[in-house]
């Protein structure tokens, strides 16, 4: 069925849908194209709920998601050469991508820069580029081309959150969608990172993917 015919058969599902062209990805992670159609979105408007702010949530305490680990302080890990590799999962828990990704991370006058570029199992190439902007009390405003307003994120100890919300281009229309960035530094070199997104409270899929900074690799910094 193409994205544009609207009917629908008595015998499909909601996950009967899968978008022709996919715009999904993050920092650090990427998406995959197996989450959305207009027909899913409107099957999961009966279900709704409202998602609350990563680090306004009084039941999820930041110092909850430390680790014993390195501390991950943004300028400290994301800084240099980068790879990512992970795997997209669909809400039932079933793989449907697997991505690589090259960062290259650069600071200046303390605002950082992630430019990343992604690559998928069907040759699908994607890009973003991040701007990280520290603020009070290890909070950092996260902002990309594709991200609707401002992200929010906040580090303690050994855990990055990050909150944000992805607008994805589909053929002739967009959607916005939830993001819940987990990320937790397990060495000095490796962060482990899961995506959770959702549309309207509910659950369409998530990210598990590793990212390892690799010290000897040199990145050329573009000036001011």
């Amino acid at each position: 069925m193409h994205w544009n015919d609207h009917r629908v058969s008595p015998s499909m599902s909601c996950d009967s849908f899968r978008p022709s062209s996919p715009r999904w990805f993050f920092l650090p992670g990427p998406c995959g194209r197996a989450f959305f159609s207009p027909q899913a979105t409107v099957c999961r408007l009966i279900s709704c709920a409202t998602l609350l702010l990563l680090v306004g949530c009084g039941s999820a305490d930041l110092q909850d998601h430390e680790i014993l680990g390195p501390q991950l302080q943004p300028e400290d890990f994301f800084s240099g050469f980068l790879t990512a590799h992970g795997v997209v999962r669909d809400r039932q828990g079933g793989a449907i991508r697997q991505f690589n990704a090259d960062i290259s991370a650069c600071w200046t006058d303390g605002i950082g820069t992630l430019d990343e570029d992604f690559i998928f199992d069907d040759g699908e190439e994607q890009k973003r580029v991040w701007t990280l902007t520290p603020g009070a009390n290890q909070t950092y405003i996260a902002t990309a081309g594709d991200v609707v307003g401002e992200g929010v994120g906040r580090w303690y100890g050994s855990a990055f959150l990050l909150d944000y919300t992805l607008r994805i281009q589909l053929e002739d229309t967009t959607v916005d969608v939830r993001v819940d960035d987990r990320m937790y530094r397990i060495s000095e070199h490796v962060v482990v990172n899961q995506s959770q997104m959702t549309k309207f409270g509910v659950g369409v899929g998530e990210i598990l993917l590793t990212i390892i900074r690799h010290p000897d690799t040199e990145v050329e910094c573009a000036p001011n």
